[in-house]
């Protein structure tokens, strides 16, 4: 496109040098010599000027823009044909995965990083770690099950893996299982993580001693002072067709201001109407409780599959929740993840 212009340009330019040129250079009737130096200021004046008026005015890009064979997606699809050819590629599938997951299409990277962990025999720890990771990326409720479970995995193969520690230390904590969790933090810290990172572990650990000391001092009152989110879950009636005997029903309350993990999250059987109270015993942390003032999305989602990963086709209904202002809620499941 931009060698297109300037030959466009140039013929231009130079057809009206011609123009102009030309009777300057002849030689004139009454035998004087032809206008040499005025043609020269002309044709200068010409290219310099023209050259000028087009900075100022013009908008034309002189960078090319990248084609679309140049984009990451492109990239992607280039490298997934390739492995389509030659499906025996370990680093090449644990490539893609990483790819995918840049681009969030998280099924895929999944995927990707499932064939590369059964060409290592599910001993490689990037493909069981891309895994995990991208489960916690579609949801951190996975941190819960499958994702936890493949943590504890990486750890028995490499007990100082970094990220399996954090992941596994945080899904321990989300069991109510304290020693784990401060065992885990305390290795990482003895790793030297960087100082964000380290800084996270030590509120961990804060929270873990609270937790402790709040225990044996017999409070059994949770934090919050038992804040509660209630909410009448029905689905809309033309929806009820597509359950099924695997579905299952996950209600959870996040902050749409504060990304992470839930404050609150139950998984239930699929029967409707019914009656749901989230309050801290859900927690999935201890430093993320319900508290009072807090508002909060209540989701309903109905995996159609029983699987906590959020899933093309599932269903799912959302309100906003005032914790400590408003009472019990209805909720309508009447919507379709695209």
């Amino acid at each position: 496109m931009m060698l297109a212009f300037v030959l466009i340009a140039g013929s231009l330019a130079a057809g009206a040098a011609v123009l102009l040129l030309l009777p300057l250079m002849r030689r004139r009737e009454d035998a004087r010599p032809a206008a040499g130096l005025t043609a020269g200021v002309v044709l200068f004046a010409l290219l310099l000027g023209g050259g000028g008026l087009y900075a100022a005015f013009s908008n034309y890009s002189w960078v090319e823009a990248p084609s679309a064979a140049d984009t990451p997606a492109a990239a992607a699809a280039r490298l997934a044909k390739e492995l389509a050819r030659n499906p025996d590629r370990l680093d090449g599938w644990l490539e893609l995965g990483r790819r995918y997951f840049d681009l969030e299409q998280y099924p895929l990277a999944i995927r990707a990083y499932q064939r590369a962990d059964r060409l290592a025999n599910g001993q490689n720890v990037e493909a069981l770690t891309g895994v995990a990771e991208t489960m916690l990326a579609q949801d951190f409720e996975n941190i819960r099950g499958p994702a936890g479970r493949l943590f504890e995995r990486v750890l028995e193969m490499q007990p100082e893996n970094p990220k399996a520690l954090l992941y596994s230390a945080l899904a321990a904590m989300g069991r109510g299982e304290t020693g784990p969790a401060r065992d885990r933090f305390q290795r990482m810290l003895a790793l030297n993580p960087r100082e964000d990172i380290r800084a996270i572990i030590e509120k961990q650990l804060q929270a873990l001693d609270a937790a402790e000391a709040q225990g044996s001092a017999g409070e059994a009152a949770p934090a919050g002072g038992g804040a509660t989110v209630q909410v009448h879950v029905t689905v809309s009636p033309n929806l009820r067709y597509q359950l099924t005997d695997r579905s299952m029903l996950f209600i959870a309350a996040r902050d749409p201001n504060q990304p992470g993990p839930p404050f609150a999250a139950k998984r239930l059987p699929v029967k409707f109407p019914v009656e749901v109270t989230l309050s801290a015993a859900d927690a999935m942390l201890p430093e993320r409780r319900i508290q009072a003032g807090q508002k909060l999305d209540v989701v309903a989602r109905i995996s159609l599959g029983g699987q906590p990963t959020s899933a093309s086709g599932d269903l799912f209904g959302q309100v906003g929740y005032h914790v400590g202002k408003d009472g019990k809620l209805n909720l309508v499941i009447d919507q379709a993840v695209p």
